[in-house]
């Protein structure tokens, strides 16, 4: 079967945006990603939304496609967390290589700064604790992130100062990016000092809160041949689930994305050692050194100290989140994790600037949603 291809991508400022809205950071990215390709509105007949914060609708996706005015074969939107631009990617793949539709629009925005209160947000992200098993006791997102790291920390050796090298290393990444949210100086000492939010992770272990939108255009293998841009393949993806909320996971140091990297890399016919570049969701420091060894880029207990050595680096074994990631770059919800998609094609694409790696030919890319509850993988080749 043809591969199904990336066609366009685009992504909005992020940060503070005054004035934005969600469905003016929708139609922002969409109508970049569709220029991208080369294509018109009309040539599309897909469309795949993620959720609103900001504008929250049962059906989404069918809010958007009536705001901009069209009316796709194809339609629907999906609420997976961190999961769901990743999961937006494989399902586009599916639509396209099953020969449903041609081109495929995903997209996802919110303007969770400038259009939620501080109560708001705090609200909705306490949705995510078990009703009767959690909420009472005044569970928090950061308080379950800082559970799997204590037990990290204590089953594999994992350090404060190994959380601090992944939160320096990013800003090291957004400072090459002039879009990214924060691009100050920041050192080990700086993330260690700073104020705890849930030990034993601090404000800079933690990933950001802006507006933000993006999207991507996925196409048929042949219907590529209709867009401009340099074509990068969807090679491989691959989902794992093991829970919804922390009570109930199997372990704290095992989860679902052992199970959808090794289903996107056998699909893909590659190996984690194959991989050029690696964008994986990083809501906070831990997030990240949990997947990089699950996943399978290094050995139990190494990554943290491979971060330290500089591993997540240009000029690394593994060059990471190479835009700043969620911890620097940005995060505007199911955005945050299609941010990760799009420096994944800025990459193989040679368009990374001076954060490019060099002679990217495969790229990794991962978003998990929930306490790290719903995974997607998958791998990107260039064409």
């Amino acid at each position: 079967m043809s591969k199904a291809r990336i066609t366009g991508a685009f992504d909005t400022a992020v940060g503070e945006l005054p004035g934005s809205t969600c469905m003016g950071l929708h139609a922002e990215a969409a109508m970049g990603a569709v220029a991208d390709a080369g294509l018109r509105l009309a040539d599309i007949d897909g469309v795949i939304c993620a959720y609103s914060f900001t504008e929250p609708h049962l059906m989404l996706a069918s809010v958007f496609c009536e705001h901009l005015g069209i009316h796709p074969d194809v339609n629907f939107a999906i609420q997976a967390g961190g999961a769901t631009a990743a999961i937006m990617l494989m399902q586009a793949a599916a639509l396209v290589e099953s020969g449903q539709c041609r081109h495929v629009l995903i997209v996802a925005g919110d303007n969770r700064i400038t259009g939620m209160s501080r109560d708001g947000a705090v609200a909705a992200l306490s949705e995510v604790g078990h009703q009767q098993f959690e909420r009472p006791y005044g569970i928090s997102v950061p308080a379950s992130y800082a559970l799997v790291a204590r037990r990290y920390m204590d089953e594999y050796g994992a350090t404060l100062e190994h959380l601090a090298a992944i939160a320096v290393q990013h800003r090291e990444h957004a400072m090459r990016h002039p879009k990214a949210q924060k691009r100050g100086d920041l050192t080990i000492a700086d993330v260690m000092a700073s104020r705890i939010i849930s030990s034993p992770l601090r404000i800079f272990d933690c990933c950001l809160i802006s507006d933000g939108g993006a999207a991507l255009v996925v196409s048929a293998a042949d219907a590529a041949a209709d867009t401009r841009q340099a074509r990068v393949d969807i090679l491989g993806c691959g989902q794992g689930h093991t829970h919804e909320h922390i009570s109930q996971a199997p372990s704290l140091t095992d989860f679902g994305c052992k199970q959808s990297s090794a289903i996107a890399f056998g699909r893909a016919g590659v190996a984690a050692r194959d991989i050029d570049v690696a964008e994986i969701y990083d809501s906070f420091t831990i997030t990240l050194l949990v997947e990089l060894e699950s996943i399978g880029f290094f050995e139990r207990g190494a990554a943290g100290p491979a971060a330290l050595d500089g591993a997540l680096g240009l000029g690394g074994s593994l060059p990471c989140n190479t835009h700043g990631g969620l911890l620097s770059y940005g995060h505007s919800g199911a955005a945050g994790g299609m941010f990760h998609i799009i420096e994944a094609v800025h990459q193989l694409r040679g368009t990374a600037d001076a954060r490019q790696v060099s002679d990217a030919k495969l790229a990794f890319i991962h978003g998990d949603g929930g306490i790290l509850s719903a995974h997607c993988s998958a791998v990107l080749g260039r064409v």
